[in-house]
Formats: C-alpha cells, structure tokens, sequence
C-alpha cells in the first residue's frame, strides 16, 4: 500500500484568518490607522442609526397622543356625557307632562344620535378584541334597549297611565347600571392607552445619548492621538466629524428636553384639567337627571336600608362630588381664561342648590305642580342654573383642550425632522472621519 503523505496545516477558518490579519494590521501605525478609522465611521453611524429609531418611536409616540389617544379619550367622554345628558332630558320632558317641551325632546335625540355617531367612530379605530372593543359592543347592544324603554315610558306619559312613570325608572335604571359604566370602562381604557403613550414620547432616549457619548469620546481620544504622534493641532476631517455629531448630539437632548417639557405641560394643564372638568360636568348631568326622577318617583324609590329617598340622596351626593371636582379644576387652572369659567360654574352650583332647597321645601308642603315649575319652569328654576353649569363646564372644557392641543404639537414638533437629520449628520460624520484618517495615511505612501 502506498504511503500517505503527510497531514499539513489545518485550513483556517474565516473568523480565524480575520483575527490574524488584525493583529498583523494592528502591528503597523498604518494598518493602526485603518481599524481606528473604522471603529469611529461605526461609532458614528451607530450613533445617528440608533438616534434614529428612538426619536422616530418617541415621535411616533406623541403623535399617537396628539391625532389618536388623545381624540379617542376624548371621544369617550362625550360619549359618557351624552348618554348621561340623554337620561337627564329624557326625564326632564317626561316631567314636563303629556306635551314634552320640543327644545328637550330635540336635545335627547341630539344626544342619543351623537353616542351613536361617536360609538362608530371608536369602533372603526379599535381593535374589537381589546376591552374599549368589548364595551363599545356593549353599548351598542343596550342603547336600542334604553330609547325603546324611553319611547314606551313617553307613550304611557301621554295617555297619562301611571306605568309611564315605571318605564322611565326602568330606563334610568339600565342607563346608571349597564350603560354608563360601560361608557366609563371604555374611557378609562382610553385614557389609560393615552397615558401609556404619552409616557413612551416621554421616556428619555438613553441608548442614542449612551452612544452619542461614545462616540463623541471616542473622536477626542483619536484627535489627541493623532496630536501626540504628528504634534498637528488639528485634522479636518476628525474635526467635521466631531463637530457633527456635537450637533446630534445636542440636537437630541435639546429636543427631547423641549417635547418632554411640553408633554409634561400638556398633561399637567391639559390632560388632568380635562379628566377633572369632564367628570365634573358628567356629575352635574347625573346630580340633574336624580333630581328630575325624585319628583317623578314621588318617594317610591328608597336606598338599600329602606330609610330614604333613592333619587334624592344620590342627588346630594353627586353635588358634593361635583363641588369636590371645581375646587380641583380651580386649582389646576393656571390662566384667567381657564380660572373664569370655573369659577361661574361654582357660583352657579351655589344657586342650583340654594334652589333645590327651595324645591325640596315645596315638595314637602304638598304642593308637588309648584315643586315642578321650581325644577323645570325656566327662569329662576333649577333647570336654570344646571344650564348656567353645563355652559360653563363646556367653556372650560374647550379651553383646556385647546391648551392641551396646542401644548402636545409643539411635543411633537420639536421631535419633528430629528431622525431625517440624524442620519444625515451620522453619514457626514462618518465620511468625514474617514477622509481625516485617510488624510494620516497618505502620509506613509
């Protein structure tokens, strides 16, 4: 049998003949210059690619606040506010006897069409699957229940059957048990994906800044380098790259500092303002439509422990809560034209209860058509001054959006053509460093 020849060397692998020739570059000033000039264009395109993805995912983030989160928070609101305001006119009208004034009539067929409306709205723009998905099903199942309990409840009252009175209860009751707090578990839902995204335009793009610093260190290390071997004070091309990503970097902090700062300053005066008012006026419509059903109840609806009037003490207590929530937007307010409407709204909710006192004694003494007229005849009655707090609570609403509207675009301008930018400057910073390097070599040719 022939011999074998004898086994030579083992073939490199790739990583390992890569390592080889690394260290034989590393060996000579030139091939030093070689990897020192690409670690730099990897630093800095490093730093502009990450720059990029985090400041276009915070920009992402406060224009989901601005045109999605935000307008769907909102959207919640009414809809909660104009189920509330419907129960509230419904019960108004039916007060009014057999002949329902045509001013409240149109204004619950106002308010039921415009939760329609929004309910479509919100359903095109949420995933159906999601719990603001679950409850806009839920709504959209028992609202045809309510106005069918209201429409039954308006052709009893105008036959003058008693059973109309029962009707509008049941009504009430499905709005207050079912409807309502599936409207607010839908803008709770809301507003909590509001918040989230707000936070995520807010949180501090860390990785880019860690890099930029890097970078940046790195750039220095190699201009005192080149400085102790040639004594050349500066190189063109180190010096453009370093210059351009000073101005990334600064760019970035600045304007994450500015989107940051107005972020903050569109949930603090915008966003909180608007929870509180929009509560408030949701309360001032609940402490309306109770206060409505206590005439229309006449005593026969009681709390749990059989000891007093259902209506009237929920209504006591959603005045409280309604003088709890304007001392909060009073505070929260930072400008005279936020402060103004507030404070009507206050003094109106002093008249409104001075009035129900008034109201309650008339009620009392028998005279039950008086106590009525009291509540619903026009000027000087209490229909009056909620009017003057439901205006005034819109007022205030309106300008807080406004501020918060305002506040979170300029969020997100100041974000607006960083990423675009900070790839330019990443590509001229490495082109640059790369020329400057280039420039060091020439000089052993």
């Amino acid at each position: 049998m022939p011999a074998r020849p004898p086994a030579g060397p083992a073939p490199r692998g790739a990583w390992a003949e890569g390592k080889r020739r690394l260290r034989a570059a590393a060996t000579t000033e030139p091939g030093r210059l070689q990897i020192i000039g690409a670690v730099l264009a990897g630093l800095v395109v490093l730093f502009g690619a990450v720059t990029a993805w985090e400041v276009a995912d915070r920009a992402a983030s406060a224009d989901d606040v601005v045109s999605r989160s935000q307008p769907l928070s909102a959207d919640a609101a009414s809809i909660y506010r104009s189920l509330a305001d419907a129960d509230t006119a419904a019960s108004s009208g039916f007060l009014a006897g057999a002949e329902e004034p045509r001013d409240v009539h149109q204004r619950y067929e106002k308010d039921i069409a415009l939760a329609s409306r929004l309910l479509v709205k919100a359903a095109t723009n949420t995933d159906s699957s999601s719990e603001s998905g679950r409850q806009i099903a839920e709504l959209n199942e028992q609202l045809p229940r309510y106005t069918g309990l209201i429409e039954t409840a308006r052709a009893n009252n105008r036959l003058g059957r008693p059973l109309g009175g029962a009707y509008l209860r049941f009504a009430n009751e499905l709005m207050t048990k079912q409807l309502l707090p599936a409207a607010q578990r839908l803008y709770d839902a809301e507003t909590a994906r509001l918040e989230q995204d707000d936070e995520d335009a807010r949180f501090w793009p860390v990785l880019s800044l860690a890099a930029g610093v890097v970078a940046l260190a790195v750039l220095v290390w190699a201009q005192r380098r080149n400085y102790r071997r040639t004594n050349r004070v500066f190189n063109q091309g180190l010096l453009a790259a370093t210059a351009a990503s000073t101005v990334l970097l600064l760019w970035l902090a600045v304007g994450h500092t500015v989107a940051r700062a107005q972020l903050n300053d569109a949930k603090a005066h915008g966003q909180q303002s608007l929870k509180v008012l929009g509560d408030a006026r949701i309360n001032s419509l609940k402490a309306r439509a109770n206060e409505n059903l206590t005439l229309v109840a006449r005593g026969a609806v009681l709390t749990d422990d059989g000891k007093s009037d259902k209506y009237e003490t929920e209504y006591a207590g959603g005045m409280a809560r309604l003088g709890e929530q304007l001392g909060r937007a009073q505070r929260l307010a930072d400008d005279a034209e936020g402060r103004g409407p507030v404070e009507d709204a206050v003094r109106s909710v002093s008249q409104w209860q001075t009035r129900h006192k008034d109201v309650t004694a008339t009620d009392r003494a028998g005279d039950y058509d008086g106590a009525v007229h009291k509540v619903i005849g026009g000027k000087g009655s209490t229909d009056e001054s909620f009017d003057q707090v439901d205006k005034a609570l819109e007022k205030a609403l309106a300008h807080e959006q406004r501020e918060f509207t305002e506040a979170a675009e300029d969020g997100r301008g100041a974000l607006g053509g960083l990423p675009a930018g900070a790839a330019l400057l990443a590509l001229l910073g490495a082109v640059a460093a790369i020329l400057g390097i280039n420039r060091r070599l020439s000089e052993y040719r």
